[in-house]
C-alpha cells in the first residue's frame, strides 16, 4: 500500500465503513484492501465472502450515514481522522502487524512524526515511582523526545504532566471525546491544546476492558521503545512490554525492592532482558541509534496472491473442510496452517478471512488463529 497519500473525503469514508463493519479488524482489513483495491469493492464483497465462512444471518455492513455522523462528530469536536495512508499518520505505527486504519485524533499532528517514547506503569504507583517519572519525563522531553502514554491513573496521568511543554500524546481506550478516568478530565483538556489525544474507537465510545490491549499496541507501536515504571507480576503494563518487544521496540525498565509488589513486573522484564534504566542516559543512548536507522517497509499483513490469479473454487471447496479439521479453540499459527494443510497460502488465506467475516474465527497476536470462543 502506497503512503503519504491523502484520502478523498469518499474514500476516507469507505475506509470508515470498512473498519466499522461487523467481524473487520485491522487485518482482516487490510488484507481485503489489497485483495479488492479499495475499500469501496471489499464492502461489496464481504457479504458472500462471509457466506463462504459458513455465516447464516446477513453480515452488518457500516452505514453510509452512520460514517459520515461519525467523521462529523468528530470534525464538530475540533479533532480529524486520518488513514493509514496519510502524510500525518504516525510513521512507526505502520509498521505493526496490525495497525488501526483509521484514527481520530485532536491536537498537534506534528508531535506525531517525531520520536516518541512510550512509558507505562502502575495505577496505584508509590511516591517514589511517581517522582522518578516526572523526573526522567521532563529529562526525556528536554533532550526532544515526546512522551506517549495512556492517560490512566497513576504513572501514565505522571509522564503525561510532565512533559505537557515538551510534547505529549495520549492514546485513549474509549472514543476521541470521552474522559476517561473522570479525574484526567482536565488534564485530556489540556493534552488536546498543547498535545495530541488519539482514539482508535468510535467517536463517543465509553472504553471496555477489551480496549485497552488494543489501545497499548498503538502506545508502543508509535513509539522507538516503551519504559516500564513500576508493574505488578499480572499487570497491563507487562502486556504493553510484550508487545513493544514483538513489534521490535526496545524495552526499558526501572527496578524497585523486592519487597514491593509493584517492583515484581519490572524486576522480571529485566531478569528477561529488558535494559536496566537508573538515569535518562540509558535510554538516549539506547535510543541515539534507533533515531538514525532507515525505516523498512511496512510489515502489513496482505493475501500473497496475483488479483488476475484468485484461488479457484474448486480448491477452495477442498481446503475448506481440511482446515476446519486442523483449526480448534487454541490459537495456532497461520504459516503452521499453510505448512500442514500443503495448500497455496492464497487459498488457507482467503479461507481464514472467510471464517473471520462469519465470526467464527478469531485472531490474536502474533499472526495466530482459533475458533471463535
Amino acid at each position: 500500500m502506497q503512503h503519504n497519500i491523502e484520502l478523498s473525503f469518499a474514500e476516507k469514508l469507505n475506509w470508515l465503513r470498512l473498519i466499522r463493519s461487523e467481524n473487520v479488524g485491522p487485518i482482516t482489513f487490510f488484507q481485503l484492501l489489497n485483495r479488492f483495491e479499495n475499500a469501496g469493492r471489499a464492502l461489496e464483497a464481504i457479504p458472500e465472502l462471509a457466506r463462504n465462512g459458513g455465516r447464516k444471518k446477513p453480515i452488518r455492513i457500516c452505514a453510509k450515514g452512520t460514517a459520515e455522523r461519525e467523521l462529523e462528530q468528530v470534525l464538530q469536536y475540533g479533532g480529524q481522522m486520518i488513514g493509514s495512508c496519510e502524510p500525518d499518520y504516525p510513521p512507526l505505527l505502520r509498521h505493526i502487524p496490525d495497525p488501526p486504519p483509521v484514527i481520530s485524533l485532536k491536537g498537534h499532528t506534528d508531535l506525531l512524526g517525531k520520536n516518541m517514547l512510550g512509558v507505562v506503569g502502575s495505577r496505584n504507583a508509590s511516591a517514589v515511582a511517581q517522582n522518578l517519572t516526572r523526573s526522567l519525563c521532563t529529562k526525556l522531553g528536554n533532550n526532544g523526545l515526546v512522551i506517549t502514554s495512556g492517560l490512566a491513573r497513576g504513572i501514565d496521568k505522571v509522564a503525561h504532566e510532565a512533559s505537557l511543554s515538551t510534547g505529549t500524546v495520549a492514546v485513549v481506550g474509549g472514543g476521541l471525546d470521552v474522559k476517561y478516568p473522570r479525574e484526567n478530565a482536565e488534564l485530556q483538556a489540556q493534552i488536546e491544546n498543547g498535545g495530541c489525544v488519539i482514539a482508535e474507537q468510535p467517536f463517543g465510545t465509553q472504553p471496555q476492558a477489551r480496549h485497552f490491549p488494543r489501545r497499548n499496541r498503538i502506545i508502543s507501536g508509535m513509539a522507538l521503545g516503551i519504559l516500564v515504571m513500576e508493574a505488578t507480576p499480572k499487570s497491563g503494563s507487562l502486556i504493553t512490554a510484550r508487545m513493544a518487544a514483538e513489534q521490535g521496540r526496545d524495552v526499558f525498565a526501572v527496578p524497585g525492592s523486592p519487597m514491593d509488589p509493584r517492583a515484581k513486573g519490572t524486576n522480571n522484564l529485566i531478569k528477561n532482558g529488558a535494559i536496566l534504566v537508573e538515569s535518562e542516559q540509558d535510554i538516549l543512548q539506547e535510543l541515539s541509534g534507533l533515531k538514525s536507522r532507515p525505516l523498512s517497509e511496512p510489515e502489513q499483513p496482505a493475501l500473497p496472491f496475483d488479483r488476475n490469479l484468485s484461488p479457484n473454487e474448486q480448491t477452495l471447496d477442498e481446503a475448506r473442510p481440511v482446515l476446519l479439521r486442523l483449526l480448534s479453540p487454541t490459537p495456532i499459527d497461520i504459516d503452521a496452517l499453510i505448512r500442514l494443510t500443503e495448500f497455496p497460502p492464497g487459498v488457507v488465506l482467503t479461507i481464514l478471512l472467510e471464517l473471520e467475516l462469519a465470526g467464527r474465527i478469531e485472531r490474536h497476536f502474533g499472526n495466530r488463529v482459533s475458533f471463535a470462543s
